[in-house]
C-alpha cells in the first residue's frame, strides 16, 4: 500500500528519512548486532546514542548549560501534575493563561497543589484566540507563570510572550517545539510531549533552569522530582530508550535541513498554502482568529456537520487521513508538523478545491 498523507495531531507522522533509517537499523544497530531496542539503558552502545540525542537537541535549541535537559516517560500531560510539584512550594501560587483545552487541564491539575491565577482566557469564546494579558494581573510572588504556546485543538499560538520578570515562565510546548527559533533564556521551563515534532508518543522533553532544581514538594514522587531525573541523567529507572534512538533520528533530520530556523521557513510556507485558500475559499472557513493562527494545526469548516463528514471521508480516500476536527470542536484539522512536506499541502488543497467545486 503507498504511505499516505497523515494529518494526525499526535502521534503524528515522522519524516520518511528518519523511518528508512528505523527500518534499516531496527535488526542490528551499527556494528553492535542488537537492535535498540534490546539494549540496555546503561550499555556503551546506548549511552553513546542517548548522549549524541542530548548533544543534537541541545545544539538545534542553544540550549545553555545551565539547563538541564531531561528525557522523562510520560509525555506532556505528566508534567501538567510536575510542574507544580516541583515549583509550587514557595508561595504556593502560580499563574496560569487559559488559551486552549490543554492549557486549561494544566490549570485545572495545577490547582490540585497550590493557589492558580487565571490571569487570561479566551474558554468563553471557544479559544479562537491567545488572550491579551493585562500585566496588572500578574503575581509577583507566583512561584511560575505557565503558558502553552501552541494550541493544538483550536489551531492558534502566540505571537509573543508574556513578560513575567522575576517569575519563571513556563512553556508546555508539545505542538510547536522545534518548529520555530525560541530563546531557551526566556523560559524557567520548557517541556514537550514528543509525539508532534520529535518522534514517537511515550516520550517528553524537559528543559530546566538548573536553579529551580531541588525545589519540589516534599510528596513529590520521585520520577517526578525533576532534580532527581538531572542527577540521575534521565536513567532514574529505565527510560524511554526506542523513543529517544527516534528522536535522536529526528534532530539529525532536522539538522540536515538546516536547523529550526530553516525548518521555521519552511512551515510558514506551508501554513500560507492552506491559509491562503481557506481565505479565498466560498466553502471552506478558518476557525482561529488570523492574529493567532498556528503554523501547526489548521482547523476549519464547512458550516455545515454533513459536509465536513463527507469531505473527511473524500480526503481519506485520497490519502490524506486523521483531519476530522477535535471530538469538542467538530469541523477539520490539519496538522502540518515539521514531518508533513509541502506536497501534502498541496494535495489537501487540490482535494479541497475538487470538494467545493462539488458542494459549494
Amino acid at each position: 500500500m503507498e504511505r499516505v498523507y497523515n494529518f494526525s495531531p499526535g502521534p503524528s507522522m515522522l519524516a520518511m528519512p528518519v523511518l528508512e533509517r528505523a527500518q534499516k537499523e531496527l535488526l542490528c544497530f551499527g556494528g553492535t548486532g542488537a537492535s535498540v531496542m534490546e539494549m540496555s539503558h546503561r550499555s556503551k552502545m546506548y549511552l553513546e546514542i542517548f548522549e549524541e540525542a542530548n548533544a543534537l537537541l541541545r545544539k538545534l535549541m542553544s540550549i545553555p548549560d545551565d539547563y538541564a535537559l531531561l528525557f522523562p516517560q510520560g509525555g506532556a500531560t505528566q508534567q501538567f501534575s510536575a510542574a507544580p510539584l516541583n515549583l509550587m512550594t514557595g508561595s504556593g501560587a502560580a499563574d496560569y493563561v487559559d488559551s486552549g483545552n490543554f492549557a486549561h487541564l494544566a490549570a485545572a491539575e495545577a490547582k490540585r497543589y497550590g493557589t492558580v491565577n487565571v490571569v487570561g482566557s479566551s474558554r468563553e469564546d471557544t479559544y479562537t484566540y491567545v488572550p491579551a494579558l493585562d500585566r496588572a494581573a500578574f503575581d509577583p510572588k507566583a512561584d511560575y507563570f505557565h503558558i502553552t504556546t501552541n494550541n493544538t485543538i483550536y489551531g492558534t499560538r502566540y505571537t509573543a510572550l508574556p513578560e513575567t520578570g522575576d517569575v519563571p515562565l513556563v512553556a508546555d510546548m508539545s505542538s510547536n517545539i522545534l518548529s520555530e527559533p525560541y530563546d531557551v533564556r526566556a523560559f524557567g521551563v520548557i517541556y514537550a510531549g514528543a509525539q508532534k515534532n520529535i518522534g514517537p508518543a511515550g516520550l517528553c522533553v524537559l528543559i530546566v533552569r538548573r536553579d529551580l532544581l531541588g525545589k519540589a514538594n516534599a510528596l513529590c514522587p520521585k520520577l517526578l522530582d525533576w532534580k532527581v531525573l538531572a542527577d540521575n541523567d534521565s536513567m532514574y529507572n529505565t527510560p524511554n530508550t526506542f523513543a529517544i534512538y527516534m528522536a535522536k533520528l529526528g534532530f539529525e533530520w532536522l539538522l540536515n535541513l538546516g536547523g529550526v530556523a530553516a525548518m521555521e521557513k519552511i512551515n510558514i510556507e506551508k501554513a500560507d498554502i492552506l491559509y491562503n485558500f481557506l481565505d479565498q475559499s466560498k466553502l471552506f472557513k478558518g476557525t482561529a482568529q488570523k492574529a493567532f493562527r498556528s503554523r501547526m494545526n489548521v482547523t476549519f469548516v464547512t458550516g455545515d456537520e454533513a459536509k465536513d463528514d463527507a469531505f473527511v471521508k473524500q480526503a481519506a480516500k485520497a490519502g490524506l487521513i486523521n483531519l476530522k476536527g477535535h471530538r469538542s470542536v467538530g469541523g477539520m484539522r490539519a496538522s502540518i508538523y515539521n514531518a508533513m512536506p509541502a506536497e501534502g499541502v498541496t494535495a489537501l488543497v487540490n482535494v479541497m478545491k475538487k470538494f467545493e467545486l462539488e458542494n459549494a
